[in-house]
């Protein structure tokens, strides 16, 4: 879920089983989703609740953000706050 009302935070649930994915630290990877979050003044939920592998757990959850701020950004006739 995005929400674009100036309200920073986030919550994030990746669910990792591995401390390192290639060279990154997994924890890395929930830390820029939060630094995003309050960077861009936006409410971010992210929960990821399948998956074994945590590579394809972490892409799910990029390519998802990136759709639900596609979504809260687009265009719907209103002026309410932009939000998924």
């Amino acid at each position: 879920m995005v929400d674009l009302s100036g309200r920073p935070w986030a919550g994030v649930d990746i669910g990792f089983k591995r401390e390192k994915l290639g060279d990154v630290s997994t924890e890395n990877l929930t830390h820029f989703l939060e630094s995003m979050a309050v960077a861009a003044r936006l409410t971010l939920h992210v929960d990821v609740l399948k998956g074994e592998n945590d590579h394809h757990r972490i892409e799910a959850a990029f390519k998802a953000v990136a759709i639900a701020l596609r979504t809260a950004l687009a265009p719907d006739g209103t002026h309410d706050i932009p939000s998924t």
